[in-house]
């Protein structure tokens, strides 16, 4: 797709729906396979050989037209709806991240995004007075013409959505648009898909686990101009959403707190980082009030990150005897997808070739920054001894 004017067809969406629903596939594999093969149905085709490829001993699970249309008539019973990256809704600060959600899944009103958006977030277990100075700075600065998005967390994220409830709120779920958590949250829940806007990249019906808050916290950031720091510990989520902003090209902010307190030495660590100083709304207004919404031709650039776009002509003899060479230079510990092309000395589209087969056959996983780790096969092993 080659702009946000395109708007996908009912059997597009099934499609894409099918592809980032199939096993292994993250959203840098799926706008590999979108880039390489042209359309989803043309990957889905792919996926099987490809997988195999990449060592692969079974056949991959690939999302079925029935599941995929089971989750569309489920979002449907809900009023919720999916919005592909490109299309008129999809929100253009989040498509000009790299490696965006191909397909967002939300509830409410579409033209909350329409706004300029700032983060924040903040510690589960947080002071009464942080609470009430994150409730008061979401409400004066949706009233300055903000939306402010955070993650639905107890705490800080509940402040951020209560204070801004009335201007417009955006809760990024690590679930499904219909799993409400904390469960205490129900009525905020509601509130919010009533005036606000709910949404998540995952599946519908999928209860939150560790490994998808990372996900949601880098949507959170990927939205916003500017990111909010309000109690944060020196190992939270929070920290973890100001470092996504900050590879993102987004501005991050910090409430400073007690020295003594430990939900403060985070966000004064970001502080002695760079972080921007904050103490009430007007502080952050000032320091976006010189910056400029990204422009509306912007929006009819390709969605595809430019290194993702495989225009080269592939051959298979060429991705085989390059993919020892890879394997050989991967480990267990983290590396770059820029040392792995720099040291093999290979063209980038053959190493980024090689690396989705590996993805696809689970033996590779991503990490932020552009690192990725190989996944090793324990039966392997054991069948070697």
């Amino acid at each position: 797709m080659s702009n946000r004017s395109r708007q996908l067809s009912n059997a597009e969406r099934v499609d894409w729906l099918r592809l980032i629903r199939s096993e292994n596939v993250g959203p840098s594999t799926f706008w590999q396979l979108l880039a390489r093969f042209g359309t989803a149905a043309a990957a889905l085709d792919a996926i099987p050989e490809l997988a195999k490829r990449g060592g692969m001993r079974r056949r991959i699970k690939i999302c079925t037209k029935a599941q995929a249309e089971t989750e569309l008539a489920k979002a449907d019973k809900l009023k919720a709806r999916f919005m592909a990256c490109g299309e008129a809704d999809y929100p253009l600060s989040l498509a000009a991240t790299d490696l965006p959600p191909p397909l967002l899944c939300f509830r409410g009103h579409a033209i909350v995004f329409k706004k300029p958006i700032i983060g924040i977030v903040g510690a589960r277990n947080s002071s009464a007075g942080g609470n009430r100075l994150t409730k008061d700075m979401a409400r004066k600065l949706g009233e300055r013409g903000y939306t402010i998005v955070s993650g639905m967390a107890r705490g800080i994220d509940t402040a951020a959505h209560k204070g801004s409830l009335a201007t417009g709120t955006i809760a990024v779920m690590a679930g499904g648009v219909d799993h409400i958590y904390p469960r205490e949250n129900d009525e905020l829940f509601h509130q919010i898909v009533q005036s606000g806007i709910v949404l998540s990249e995952l599946p519908i019906g999928v209860a939150p686990q560790a490994r998808d808050f990372p996900r949601r916290n880098r949507i959170i950031s990927g939205l916003s101009l500017g990111v909010v720091v309000v109690e944060a510990s020196v190992k939270s989520g929070s920290l973890i959403t100001a470092q996504f902003a900050l590879e993102q090209g987004r501005e991050v902010f910090a409430v400073p707190g007690f020295p003594l307190d430990p939900r403060s030495r985070g966000s004064n660590r970001l502080i002695q980082q760079g972080a921007l100083l904050i103490q009430n709304a007007d502080d952050v207004n000032n320091a976006l009030s010189a910056m400029t919404p990204l422009k509306m031709e912007e929006a009819e650039k390709s969605v595809l990150p430019p290194e993702l776009v495989l225009s080269e002509q592939l051959e298979e003899a060429e991705i085989d005897a390059a993919r020892h060479t890879i394997e050989q230079l991967l480990s267990a510990s983290p590396t770059s997808v820029d040392e792995l092309i720099r040291q093999s000395g290979l063209p980038s589209h053959v190493v980024l070739a090689g690396l989705m087969e590996l993805e696809l056959a689970g033996r590779l996983e991503r990490h932020a920054g552009g690192l990725v780790t190989l996944l090793y096969d324990v039966e392997a092993f054991r069948e070697a001894d």
